[in-house]
């Protein structure tokens, strides 16, 4: 059990006892993640290549005899309840527990695919920073998903849990993300990034190995939070749909159905003939695409300062193309990319604030810290947190107790 697992472990149950005057039976962690490079392209049917974190959520649950599930958040010293048979989203105001929506619509995806499900007292607590980008969401749904599943002997496993952490959050919560995030908080392996085709969702698990050549994974926090379901993430997708049909037309192609599937050439023939932001829009998908093949390919072959170049063009492409980034990203990542000993450095995550990533060789860290975020401080007046995190595992159960006894219903 690592560190970070521990502590959460200890406050889980702790407020587990505080809040339901028992243990929890079940314990489940479940990581963030950070994108080391594909950014957009999950929802377009592309390439992407992210990592598991040593940040997670823990969860602590135990069966109950009825149809109710009892919630405590011990970040936000919330409570919250619903009842499995009328399951409804709860607003948005400052005074209400949004946070449950991302465990009621687990629930809820759970029962509209027919599995049998009973009410339950649920625990949980976090350190993966809040709208920082680095799926504190996914997270907790994966989180939720693996305990239903084991919870209730549902036989699922780790791809079934993501795609319905991901229907809880476009159908429930509103955000039309793609699938990655969920996918590799339920499948990420230590020491390794997983190459995810997010059309036929085959994946592997590539071997990063970079302790072993002096390398680490630098992230850091901006402090501009942001809400995706507030934020233009939702009309970038719709911006892509509207840049595929244009190029079916164009290419005299009516059948396509993804930007993932027309080439660098076919584009450059056509995008002249593109309103100005549809053109950019999926000029960035389909060259990000593109980078995403060429960094891994340069992983599998050792050369992590092609890797690197891959991540700068990632961001040049994000903040130009694709106009998700910020001021402070910007900065961030400019002050990042002049330092001797990172090799490259990208915004990672949806974009709009919160968090960019940078490969580092360890022994620039210490100049990595005052250069990049002291420096930061100075010029903005923001703190932003540096983490260094290795790849980390996916889901898993780190304490279990016994299935559900017949559950009544669905």
């Amino acid at each position: 059990m690592s560190e970070t697992t521990s502590s959460q472990t200890e406050r889980v149950h702790a407020s587990f006892r505080a809040h339901f005057g028992a243990t929890p039976d079940w314990m489940v962690r479940a990581p963030g993640r950070v994108n080391l490079i594909g950014e957009h392209t999950d929802y377009n049917d592309g390439f992407v290549f992210p990592a598991a974190i040593d940040r997670e959520v823990v969860l602590g649950a135990r069966h109950r005899g009825d149809r109710t599930v009892r919630l405590y958040a011990d970040n936000f010293q919330q409570a919250d309840a619903f009842d499995l048979d009328a399951i409804e989203r709860v607003p948005s105001s400052p005074a209400a527990a949004g946070w449950s929506n991302y465990v009621r619509g687990v629930f809820q995806a759970f029962r509209d695919q027919g599995h049998r499900l009973g009410g339950m007292d649920i625990a949980f607590s976090g350190d993966v920073p809040l709208g920082a980008g680095l799926s504190s969401s996914a997270a907790l749904e994966v989180a939720t998903g693996t305990l239903l599943d084991r919870a209730f002997g549902l036989g699922l496993g780790g791809r079934e849990v993501a795609l319905l952490g991901q229907r809880a959050e476009n159908a429930f919560v509103g955000v039309q993300c793609g699938i990655m995030d969920q996918f590799v908080s339920a499948l990420g392996e230590r020491d390794h990034a997983l190459f995810l085709d997010c059309r036929s969702l085959a994946y592997r698990n590539v071997p990063l190995g970079l302790e072993a050549r002096g390398l680490s994974i630098a992230i850091v926090d901006s402090g501009v939070k942001r809400g995706l379901v507030e934020s233009q993430f939702n009309a970038r997708r719709q911006e892509c749909r509207e840049a595929l049909e244009r190029l079916g037309v164009l290419l005299a192609r009516p059948d396509l159905s993804s930007l993932r599937d027309v080439s660098a050439g076919d584009f450059a023939s056509v995008e002249a003939d593109l309103p100005e932001t549809l053109r950019a829009r999926a000029r960035h998908v389909i060259t990000e695409n593109e980078r995403v093949l060429a960094s891994v390919a340069a992983l599998e072959a050792g050369d992590f300062a092609v890797f690197g170049a891959q991540m700068n063009r990632s961001h040049r492409s994000l903040r130009d193309d694709y106009a998700v980034s910020t001021p402070a990203l910007d900065l961030l990542v400019g002050l990042a990319q002049a330092l001797p000993g990172v090799l490259g450095a990208r915004l990672t995550g949806a974009g709009f604030g919160g968090c960019i990533v940078s490969l580092v060789a360890a022994s620039a860290l210490e100049a990595f810290r005052r250069e990049v975020v002291e420096r930061y401080h100075a010029e903005t007046g923001r703190v932003a947190a540096l983490f260094v995190s290795p790849a980390a595992d996916g889901a898993r159960v780190i304490a279990q107790g016994t299935q559900a006894p017949g559950p009544r219903g669905r």
